[in-house]
């Protein structure tokens, strides 16, 4: 591989982390994706192919848009990907990544924020470079990458109450 060749693929889905708040409504919306920011205030030297695939709240996910989100990995030209995904249903998510066949020679790390990148005090970052770490030295498979700890897609749940990923017993 070139030095200059990317090595990763980021897949952009939405959201907490990309949302916005929109002060006439009060809303938390979309308006444009904030990785560019993040990766730049990280100051990171990765080679990266980017793709804004959707900006959705996770809770309007659907099983086309899990659809797509495979066919876009399938389609990458890196192993390794990383995609930024809404917390409510990113297990959901990981799990029809798992369970698909045809990503079992990619190593894929699914991450989000749990309050978005641009209100401040947020996981965005940090979750981002873990999850960016997480694709180059991680085993092929799907991986959820929060809270500074890296779950197997098939062993992973949101805890609401806690704000949390853990482990599922």
């Amino acid at each position: 591989m070139h030095p200059q060749d990317p090595k990763l693929t980021l897949i952009i889905t939405g959201g907490t982390l990309d949302k916005d708040y929109q002060t006439s409504t009060g809303a938390l919306v979309f308006s444009e994706t904030h990785l560019p920011e993040i990766l730049r205030q990280a100051n990171t030297t990765l080679a990266l192919n980017t793709q804004v695939l959707i900006l959705k709240d996770s809770l309007e996910m659907t099983d086309l848009d899990r659809d797509d989100i495979a066919q876009a990995c399938r389609e990458a030209d890196t192993d390794c990907i990383v995609i930024t995904h809404g917390t409510d249903t990113m297990a959901e998510t990981a799990l029809a990544l798992a369970e698909n066949p045809n990503l079992s020679d990619k190593t894929i790390v699914l991450t989000g924020a749990m309050r978005p990148f641009r209100l401040g005090e947020s996981d965005a970052s940090f979750n981002l470079g873990a999850a960016l770490m997480a694709a180059q030295l991680a085993e092929n498979g799907v991986y959820i990458a929060m809270n500074g700890e890296l779950f197997e897609a098939s062993r992973v749940m949101k805890n609401r109450q806690k704000g949390v990923f853990e482990l599922t017993v």
